[in-house]
């Protein structure tokens, strides 16, 4: 069992959506899925199995059929497991961020404040995408005001640039000046973007940008975040 923080209903729908019907029954059965579901897909891959039926099915689909990454060495496709500091709370139609550090390797994760658990929005309400890299670029030359408070410097509008030559350094001093404190969470995300940034101390550090299909709580192993 996993203890999900974020699942994208919208992505998990929408690549549900395209994996050949023959090939459900096999997946589920990898996915260990429940047969019932597993009958019901078959016959109509559209039917009402549950979100997180779905997405065991797509993670299986995934594996199958794509080279799924690592976040240090990430592909198209790509896990990751450390402290993430999730920003966006406060606003369910708005973005979230989530961000953490691995050695030389930072990886930051755009994504839609609705898909977190626990706090979605009106079923009336329309709801807003954040899942690109147009969003992360807006997002970081204009936070919200709501995220003042989860900032160790206060980030003005306008002030940021986020274009195509900055990215990665805007995106390493956004994780610096958050505050929140880490949750230690496993991920499969998206790559939307890589690149690198040069440290104080001379060295590289690879920048991770993407874009999460579910984030679950994990267990930290003894290490802090």
């Amino acid at each position: 069992m996993r203890y999900y923080l974020y699942v994208s209903t919208a992505k998990v729908d929408m690549l549900y959506g395209q994996i050949p019907p023959k090939l459900l029954r096999r997946l589920a059965v990898e996915a260990k899925v429940d047969l019932k579901v597993v009958s019901v897909a078959v016959q109509s891959p559209r039917a009402d199995t549950s979100a997180y039926d779905r997405l065991d099915l797509v993670e299986a689909y995934l594996e199958r059929e794509f080279d799924v990454g690592w976040m240090t060495e990430p592909t198209a496709w790509f896990r990751g497991d450390l402290g993430l500091r999730i920003a966006g709370y406060g606003d369910a139609n708005g973005p979230t961020l989530m961000m953490g550090e691995d050695g030389d390797t930072l990886v930051a994760l755009i994504g839609s404040a609705h898909h977190l658990i626990g706090y979605q929005i009106a079923p009336d309400m329309p709801r807003v995408g954040f899942s690109g890299l147009p969003s992360m670029f807006a997002l970081l030359r204009d936070f919200p005001p709501e995220w003042e408070s989860q900032m160790r410097v206060p980030q003005r509008n306008g002030r940021r640039t986020a274009d195509g030559a900055s990215i990665m350094r805007e995106v390493r001093q956004c994780a610096e000046a958050l505050t929140v404190p880490p949750v230690y969470g496993e991920f499969l995300a998206r790559q939307l973007l890589r690149g690198t940034v040069t440290r104080e101390d001379g060295r590289e550090m690879t920048v991770v940008i993407g874009t999460p299909v579910y984030v679950a709580m994990s267990d930290p192993a003894g290490g802090e975040a």
